[in-house]
C-alpha cells in the first residue's frame, strides 16, 4: 500500500513538474532568423492560457497579434500577419530555449529563441 501512494505522489509531482514547465512559455523570446541569406530579429511575447496562446510579435509594422495560437505544453502553434502576408508558425519548448519554424514565402526557416533578460 506504501508502495502504491509513493508512486501515486511521485505521478502526481512529475505532472506538476511538466505543468510548471509549460507555464516558463510565458515571457519575452528573441531570436533571429535567416531567410534568403538575410537575417531577420525575432521577438515574441507569448502568453499561456490553458491550451491557448496569445501574445505579440515584434515586426517592422509594429507589434502585431498572434493568432490561431495553440499550445499542448511542449509544442505550440501560431501565425502572424504582417506586410500583407500571413506567416504561420511552429515551435518547441525546451525550458530554457525555444525553437520556431516560419514559412515566408514558401520558403521555410528554422530559429532558436532565447528569454530575454530583463532589464533592471
Amino acid at each position: 500500500m506504501k508502495r502504491k501512494l509513493f508512486t501515486t505522489a511521485l505521478l502526481v509531482s512529475c505532472f506538476m513538474v511538466c505543468l510548471a514547465a509549460i507555464a516558463d512559455l510565458n515571457g519575452k523570446w528573441v531570436g533571429k532568423v535567416d531567410i534568403g541569406g538575410t537575417e531577420y530579429p525575432l521577438s515574441y511575447n507569448f502568453k499561456v492560457d490553458g491550451d491557448k496562446l496569445t501574445g505579440t510579435a515584434l515586426t517592422p509594422e509594429g507589434d502585431v497579434p498572434l493568432t490561431n495560437g495553440k499550445t499542448d505544453g511542449t509544442t505550440f502553434s501560431f501565425s502572424i500577419s504582417t506586410s500583407g502576408m500571413d506567416i504561420p508558425h511552429t515551435g518547441k519548448f525546451y525550458g530554457d530555449s525555444t525553437t520556431v519554424d516560419l514559412e515566408v514565402g514558401g520558403s521555410k526557416s528554422h530559429a532558436v529563441l532565447k528569454r530575454a533578460e530583463e532589464k533592471k
